[in-house]
């Protein structure tokens, strides 16, 4: 609409900014706005557009960044006290390629604690007496209360998709190394991925088209040729996508109104999903995913811990004291455990599915802002650095959201979309309560 002139990025800029006076006072999504800065770009966007000059995809489209990613022009303080008025020098490389694109950089969404699991101030736009999920929650929060229409995250664990479920919006956590993490506050290089968050999956696609990229600053990236990600989503598979339904161990501890959710899906859902069994033990898969993560967050946080640790939460502390004290033995064969894992799960994409549905959460949004929720059934995905979407197709009992979350082959990104993309047509189309 911006590019063909019906409205103007100040306009929609406007209307974004309302609605944050409007609900922001009640969910708190925002560790950083200012208004009028907002607006400024918004006005040099349309003055750019105006003038003839070629636009990018995201042309005055205003988008969040999560609070550990570096911004030149506003403060990045990473949800901690330690770095409050932290203000970087140059931008992230996402937030580079956000602005190359024409996109207009709104403010920054609040992160809990170093994106770990102390939770920060937001709440969950649904109902604000529960949490809206983290360590992404502002960005899930935003996107879902209509603030702002794109965000950015980040998943060590399951930061982006179990805030995606629990607030009701399309979180998606890229291949790893696809999308760069240069500027970025990292807490574990294994382990760390941007994370997009959008009301639509024609918007992750066109976001990460954009975000795609070589960054030879990221370690893991690496020169791929250019995917255009929304094409490939919006194509009509060749063939009629088949799903992998895996509940895992945890699936015992899944709230029951999930469970009777899934069952549902899956039943109507019939000769296109099969159960499958795990190929590894999910104890053995969290336990090399604490190994690797807090060996990983000790070394990243080894100056606030030496200069400043009794001004970090009691949990982080723990958490940090942990990772001190994992071996070089445990750590390394978590590393070296990886590949062939991966390998057995590109296996069965190879073999015979297009996505493994499995749930993104426990349940809906947990009572209470003690805690941001448990990440486990997204810990062997971001191992192994599978891409994953959490998808808002279903809600709870209790009427809150409930995403499902569909994972794909590494490197697979473009076809995990077109599989959820067939995924949510033919449901628009054969609709089903899953309540």
């Amino acid at each position: 609409m911006i590019r063909d002139g019906v409205i103007t990025s100040v306009e929609l800029v406007q209307a974004c900014l309302a609605c944050v006076r409007e609900v922001d006072g009640q969910i708190q999504a925002w560790a950083f706005l200012d208004p009028e800065h907002a607006l400024a770009q918004a006005r040099a966007a349309d003055e750019y557009r105006m003038s003839g000059q070629p636009t990018g995809a995201l042309h005055g489209v205003p988008v969040g960044i999560k609070d550990i990613i570096d911004t030149a022009d506003m403060p990045t303080e990473n949800g901690s006290v330690l770095h409050a008025g932290r203000t970087p020098s140059r931008d992230a490389s996402v937030v580079s390629l956000l602005r190359a694109a024409g996109a207009i950089v709104m403010g920054k969404t609040v992160t809990t604690e170093f994106a770990t699991r102390t939770p920060g101030k937001t709440r969950n736009p649904h109902n604000p007496a529960h949490t809206p999920g983290g360590s992404s929650s502002g960005s899930a929060a935003a996107v879902a209360a209509g603030m702002v229409p794109l965000a950015l995250g980040s998943q060590t664990t399951g930061s982006t998709i179990r805030p995606a479920s629990y607030c009701g919006v399309f979180g998606f956590k890229p291949t790893h190394g696809l999308v760069p993490r240069h500027g970025m506050f990292q807490l574990s290089r294994t382990l760390d991925h941007v994370g997009l968050f959008a009301r639509s999956l024609e918007d992750i696609a066109l976001l990460l088209g954009e975000l795609a990229a070589h960054d030879e600053r990221d370690p893991d990236s690496r020169p791929r040729a250019r995917v255009p990600y929304r094409d490939v989503a919006a194509q009509e598979p060749p063939l009629t996508p088949m799903f992998a339904f895996l509940k895992t161990p945890l699936w015992d501890r899944v709230d029951p109104d999930a469970r009777e959710a899934f069952e549902e899906l899956v039943d109507h859902l019939g000769g296109r999903v099969e159960e499958i069994e795990l190929v590894v033990s999910i104890d053995e898969v969290l336990e090399w995913q604490r190994a690797i993560g807090g060996a990983e967050m000790a070394i990243s946080l080894r100056r606030e811990w030496d200069n400043g640790r009794d001004k970090l939460s009691p949990a982080l502390r723990s958490r940090i004291e942990h990772g001190r004290a994992v071996r070089a033995v445990d750590y390394l064969g978590a590393r070296a455990s990886i590949p062939e894992l991966a390998a057995s799960l590109t296996e069965l994409f190879e073999q015979r599915y297009d996505a493994i549905l499995t749930p993104a959460a426990f349940g809906t949004a947990p009572a209470g802002l003690e805690s941001t929720g448990d990440p486990a059934f997204c810990a062997l995905w971001t191992l192994c650095g599978m891409p994953a979407l959490s998808v808002p197709l279903m809600q709870g009992a209790n009427g809150l959201p409930l995403g499902v979350q569909l994972v794909g082959a590494r490197h697979r990104d473009g076809q995990l979309l077109r599989a959820v993309r067939w995924l949510v047509s033919h449901l628009q189309a054969n609709p089903v309560s899953m309540t």
